[in-house]
């Protein structure tokens, strides 16, 4: 049974960093994509940023561009999401996925992950 765990969310303050991870059990993701989502209060699901764990490709929300960063650990079927210069607009929970026969066109889409976690707050307030 496939399982995702994030970790790593809390509160910042406006300018501050976080760390997210989002671990995957159940079998190899090495050649698959995870992806970064995120849900604020009233609004749909949106995606911030993806990474192709196999040839590390990698794909962002325009708003995340150059503060966030994606990464992966293939050993250890692992997902960061580095948050840097946070904004309040960044407040949401945040939701990884892992999807299994995604094109690089696709890696934006929510349609195309196939797994999700379970989600990890993420608060920004000074």
């Amino acid at each position: 049974q496939v399982q995702l765990v994030e970790s790593g969310g809390g509160l910042a303050q406006p300018g501050g960093s976080l760390r997210l991870s989002c671990a995957a059990s159940g079998r190899s993701f090495s050649r698959y994509t995870m992806g970064w989502f995120r849900q604020a209060p009233g609004k749909e699901r949106e995606f911030v940023a993806s990474i192709r764990l196999g040839g590390g490709n990698t794909a962002y929300e325009d708003s995340v561009k150059g503060r966030f960063t994606v990464s992966g650990d293939n050993g250890k079927n692992t997902a960061y999401l580095q948050m840097n210069s946070l904004k309040p607009e960044d407040t949401a929970a945040y939701y990884c996925a892992v999807g299994l026969r995604i094109i690089l066109s696709s890696m934006r889409r929510i349609d195309a992950y196939d797994y999700w976690g379970q989600g990890t707050q993420v608060t920004v307030t000074s």
